[in-house]
């Protein structure tokens, strides 16, 4: 007997979610990525248009910063699975500014909107497509769905029976059988069958 699906309740799931590893994944990555980047440029010329490289990507002290933010929100976020798809949305939000903002200063729009801001995150188009794969991540952290259900124990499955047969009992009539499908007796009033 399954228990009844109560209106604006989830399933509760149990143990470490698929969403969470991705999530904490993510983290470890731009963690990684950030304390990395820390050691190869330091904290001098924080916010420089060029700084360093790190393999392929142009990297500064505030582009390793953001990096360890975001790697260090990750793995806190990965403890639940509600907080992991949060985190999800929050990469997909940033990480879609971030590729709008390194394509505008590649040169990809004919017009540059944030030409006064600068280049304080020192991007460029390896840093683009990282950021748009990224952000493509955060889509399916966001959206990924639970994977494990928790099996209702047999207290939950007799309570909630007891509770839908008591809820039966106001109106049926003495001697009366109630039948939960065709062909199947559940209850009789004065004995269980």
């Amino acid at each position: 007997m399954t228990r009844p699906k109560e209106p604006g309740t989830r399933p509760r799931r149990r143990g470490l979610q698929p969403v969470q590893l991705l999530a904490g994944l993510v983290g470890l990555v731009y963690l990684a990525l950030g304390i990395i980047g820390l050691i190869i440029t330091g904290f001098g010329g924080f916010g420089d248009a060029t700084h360093s490289t790190l393999w392929l990507f142009s990297i500064n002290p505030f582009h390793n910063v953001v990096y360890i933010v975001i790697g260090a929100l990750g793995v806190l976020m990965a403890l639940t699975s509600k907080l992991a798809r949060t985190y999800g949305w929050l990469v997909l939000v940033a990480f879609g500014v971030l590729v709008l903002w390194g394509l505008a200063i590649t040169g990809v729009f004919s017009e540059n909107p944030v030409s006064g801001l600068g280049n304080p995150l020192a991007l460029n188009t390896a840093d683009n497509w990282l950021h748009f794969g990224t952000a493509l991540l955060g889509l399916v952290i966001a959206v990924m769905p639970a994977r494990k259900k928790i099996p209702a124990t047999p207290g939950q499955e007799r309570e909630s029976a007891s509770g839908a047969m008591a809820g039966r009992t106001s109106d049926a009539g003495a001697g009366e059988t109630r039948r939960h499908a065709p062909g199947r007796r559940i209850w009789r009033r004065g004995t269980a069958h």
